[in-house]
């Protein structure tokens, strides 16, 4: 297994546009985003980077939306997703459309969100399973260094278990897209329909929602005092001095 932090300066794509299928690729992730949207409640929501910028929100109840990205157009603050300038326990929803994939340390961004996230907060993220045939497509050479082949793409499964790490429950983790091909695009999901859900493991794309859990440091210890248990001896006991005095 590859570690997780690398020293390799990454392409960092700010739009759609810039990748392969892109508009396929964010078509599908905003059908899953407008499914959650309404489930969704909270004051502050951030998306991080370009292409979760470029995704819509509007049947989100939450209002006040954060655009944070450097060279995408639809920013509204310019930073960078290693250093957010925002307090801690800022926002209740947080959308990483394919950070991950583009960065050199995913482990101190996981760490960076999770500060400015509230308490049983929600994380939405998007990437490229390696596991697929547009992870096999990153070994033709021709490919290797073009979008969005040239990204380090993580497993559900890894992302999963960083997630847990920083106490999140997993709410939904959706692989699907096991044939990425824009063309047919109708035949090619039939197909993957009708595979069932063993397929679903190989599927170029995931979604994932978790949700954030704090759990008490010291364990609150019970005011009330437990009733004493009747005995199968203290029963008699008392029934055989009932009827002594009954005699």
């Amino acid at each position: 297994m590859k570690p997780a932090r690398s020293s390799k300066k990454l392409e960092k794509p700010h739009s759609w546009s810039q990748l392969k299928n892109g508009q396929w690729v964010s078509e599908s992730i905003q059908t899953r985003l407008d499914e959650w949207c309404p489930k969704l409640f909270g004051y502050h929501m951030l998306k991080l980077g370009g292409l979760s910028c470029e995704l819509t929100s509007f049947a989100c109840n939450i209002q006040h939306q954060v655009n944070l990205d450097i060279q995408n157009p639809l920013h509204n603050v310019i930073a960078d997703g290693y250093d957010l300038p925002f307090l801690e326990k800022s926002f209740d929803v947080v959308v990483m459309a394919h950070q991950l994939d583009y960065c050199n340390d995913p482990h101190r961004m996981l760490r960076e969100v999770d500060r400015v996230m509230i308490d049983d907060g929600y994380i939405i993220i998007t990437g490229f399973n390696p596991v697929s045939l547009t992870g096999i497509a990153r070994l033709l050479p021709w490919r290797k260094n073009n979008l969005p082949w040239s990204g380090r793409m993580f497993t559900p499964n890894r992302i999963k278990d960083w997630l847990s790490v920083l106490n999140y429950q997993v709410v939904e983790c959706d692989s699907y897209a096991l044939f990425p091909m824009q063309k047919y695009r109708t035949m090619w999901t039939w197909f993957e329909n009708s595979l069932g859900d063993w397929a679903s493991p190989m599927g170029s794309l995931y979604f994932i929602v978790a949700r954030k859990r704090t759990y008490p440091l010291k364990p609150i210890k019970p005011h009330w005092k437990l009733k004493r248990k009747l005995t199968p001896i203290g029963v008699n006991y008392k029934l055989s001095d009932k009827r002594r005095s009954a005699n």
